[in-house]
């Protein structure tokens, strides 16, 4: 009886996941249009398909959809509406058909409206399983389907989708767009961005174009964003061997993203924060996700994994061949490095034991960079023109087709001799991270030698030290190695190494001197101006830890380094700014007048007009002046129902803080019957939680 129920359990699924072998679903039109007041879809769509064998149910994917008009083969059928699925019985034959219908939904997820006016935005995120949510499509990522779609929206913004934009259409305040693809992909890869955006256009040595958007008010950070962009497109096409498999590159940036990029098809969304200037780019470069999204275009998006066992082939390719672009640009010290620093956090979470690189349950660090280790073991093993030769051949073959591990390994087998099975076991099936080979490997680099006898330094006495630091700092050693004498510097006494840390400081390298501002516990009254210095440095995040920690070591100079840094803004969650305005307000005496303006200026930040990140950061600093202010209260709890869950983390777990005070507990029990339903409802399951 049991075995019986849990058949009956399965059973849907199985029929899902078969359908694909009875039924192709070959083209899909969709023609859309957004309501941003209502955060609502409406479109009418058609696909055709071919019955390859008898089936009683054609499933479709829609979650929570409403349906109208539906048609197969121009005659309308009966149809049942699961909540989850469109499902049809009826109307179709053997051999090719169409499906034609009308559909609206008001999507829960993966279709967002961020913002406000004519900074407002939306986008997509269909990762997984997810598109179903907004566009009738297959949860199923063996079902690939040559999706066109059209847009329609106001004329004042961008409408951004997969493909080729073919035709553009203005009628009086609506603007269409009509976006065509040639090929076809998963459902999780179709996008959709709007809002308003500047686009710069460049040219690849193949002819593709790459198309770069970014806000208006962004327009000068062009260059330092997308630095690279060309140099990287050039790079994968030579080294993969494969041309671009699409005709058209596009990366868009957007308000509130969830992940720091997404690599749908022919068009990469990505986050805001990775939008910098020339300093911010010190601190927040989008080279490595960059590089990430695009080579997704070739290793998910072109040849897809057959199910998540096999996602490696996916995440694992992607971070690897982005490390290798950045090779291509920074060069091999960095590659390795970055290897090196990969490797210490696999070995890290090893000893919690590891899920195994082919289990669907995996984490992002065994996927992506365990994955890309795996690679790059592969890679040093068998030859480099060997694993060129094929990876070329593993594409080709199943371009626009779903793949296995297996499928690739067979083309390394192909190239040599080296046991597949042994590498297969010890590096995708079991959980241990194979510390001595990626020792072996690593120790082939000068470079990581060196690391490594500087950090056998850390047990010795200063003074039989301080000879290899300074000639280190004096030398062109790269940048680890000067990091890494600085933080064992932190534990000497500043009398010791006055003479090494003033030499560290003359070098220039912003990174070595962001290390000197991070350790530094306190600052001795003779460092003092040098300390200073490191306000004129090219990183927002090396400002941002001097000015904290210089306005509270020197009281009596507040005013001149509050005036020093009156109009810096920083990054994209306004670090500078939001700390500037936070230090004003705390310091006695300092413009009374315009304390207030500051207050509003600050709390302005932490309202829903801005993104997650400055609201975090605005909430945080007034947290910190007053954890009673009630104006600040109210928009912790309005973070509750932000889209983005790290957001919503950082929420949950200060209110939670909060509620252990009587005082706040009766704030936030008052604040209920005035806060909309969804807060309400947030808060109030905080508010009862056991102690």
């Amino acid at each position: 009886m049991k075995r019986y129920f849990s058949f009956l359990l399965l059973f849907p699924s199985l029929l899902l996941a078969q359908q694909h072998v009875k039924v192709d679903f070959k083209t899909a039109n969709s023609n859309l249009s957004l309501n941003f007041q209502k955060q609502a879809v409406t479109g009418t769509i058609s696909y055709e398909f071919e019955v390859k064998s008898s089936i009683d149910t054609i499933r479709i994917d829609a979650i929570n959809m409403h349906f109208s008009n539906v048609k197969i083969n121009k005659r309308t059928v009966d149809f049942k509406n699961s909540g989850k699925e469109l499902q049809l019985f009826k109307g179709y034959k053997k051999g090719k058909n169409t499906i034609s219908f009308d559909y609206q939904a008001t999507p829960k997820q993966t279709l967002y409206f961020v913002g406000e006016g004519d900074g407002k935005q939306i986008w997509t995120q269909g990762q997984g399983k997810n598109t179903s949510h907004w566009l009738p499509s297959f949860n199923d990522e063996n079902e690939k389907v040559v999706f066109n779609t059209t847009v329609s929206f106001a004329t004042d913004f961008e409408a951004l989708s997969n493909g080729v934009l073919v035709n553009k259409t203005i009628k009086d305040s609506l603007t269409t767009w009509k976006y065509e693809m040639q090929n076809p992909m998963s459902s999780y890869l179709v996008m959709m961005a709007i809002g308003q955006f500047e686009k710069q256009t460049l040219s690849t040595r193949s002819g593709t174009p790459i198309e770069l958007y970014l806000q208006p008010e962004d327009v000068f950070k062009f260059e330092p964003t997308y630095r690279y962009s060309k140099q990287i497109f050039d790079f994968f096409e030579k080294e993969i061997g494969i041309p671009y498999p699409w005709r058209v590159y596009r990366q868009i940036p957007v308000k509130d993203f969830l992940y720091a990029g997404m690599e749908n098809t022919t068009s990469t969304l990505f986050a805001q924060d990775f939008v910098v200037d020339s300093i911010g780019f010190n601190d927040r470069s989008y080279l490595n996700v960059n590089a990430h999204e695009l080579a997704h275009q070739w290793f998910g998006d072109m040849v897809t994994a057959k199910s998540g066992e096999h996602h490696w082939l996916q995440e694992g390719f992607a971070t690897y061949y982005a490390l290798l672009a950045e090779e291509s640009v920074f060069g091999s010290d960095y590659f390795n490095w970055q290897l090196y620093e990969m490797a210490e956090r696999l070995i890290a979470a090893s000893k919690n034991n590891l899920v195994p690189i082919l289990n669907p349950k995996a984490s992002s660090l065994t996927f992506y960079q365990k994955g890309a280790w795996a690679l790059h073991y592969l890679r040093e093993n068998v030859g480099h023109e060997n694993f060129q030769k094929a990876v070329k051949s593993y594409l080709q073959k199943y371009q626009f087709k779903n793949v296995e591990t297996d499928d690739f390994l067979a083309e390394i087998n192909k190239v040599s001799d080296f046991d597949t099975n042994k590498f297969k076991k010890d590096w995708l099936e079991s959980s241990v991270f194979q510390t001595q080979d990626v020792l072996t490997i690593l120790n082939k680099s000068p470079f990581i030698r060196a690391y490594f006898e500087v950090s056998e330094l850390r047990a010795k006495p200063f003074i039989e030290k301080e000879l290899t630091y300074s000639n280190l700092l004096k030398g062109n050693a790269f940048f680890p190695l000067r990091e890494e004498v600085i933080y064992q510097l932190q534990s000497v006494s500043y009398q010791e190494k006055e003479s090494v840390l003033k030499l560290a400081m003359q070098t220039g390298d912003f990174k070595v001197r962001q290390a000197i501002a991070k350790t530094m516990d306190s600052i001795p009254a003779n460092f003092k101006d040098d300390y200073l210095t490191l306000l004129d440095d090219n990183s927002y995040i090396t400002r941002e830890i001097v000015l904290n920690k210089y306005w509270s070591e020197f009281p009596e100079e507040r005013f001149m380094i509050l005036e020093k840094s009156r109009n810096w803004v920083g990054l994209n969650d306004k670090n500078l700014r939001v700390l500037w305005l936070t230090l004003a307000l705390a310091t006695k005496d300092f413009e009374q007048d315009k304390k207030a303006a500051y207050y509003d200026e600050l709390l302005d930040y932490a309202t829903p007009k801005y993104e997650s990140n400055l609201r975090q950061n605005a909430i945080m600093k007034l947290l910190f002046l007053d954890k009673n202010d009630q104006n600040t209260l109210k928009y912790l709890v309005n973070a509750l129902v932000s889209h983005k869950w790290q957001f919503v983390k950082f929420a949950r777990e200060n209110i939670r803080g909060l509620l252990k005070s009587d005082i706040h507990r009766k704030f936030f029990e008052d604040m209920l019957e005035q806060l909309p339903e969804r807060e309400k409802s947030q808060l109030n399951r905080l508010i009862i939680e056991k102690i």
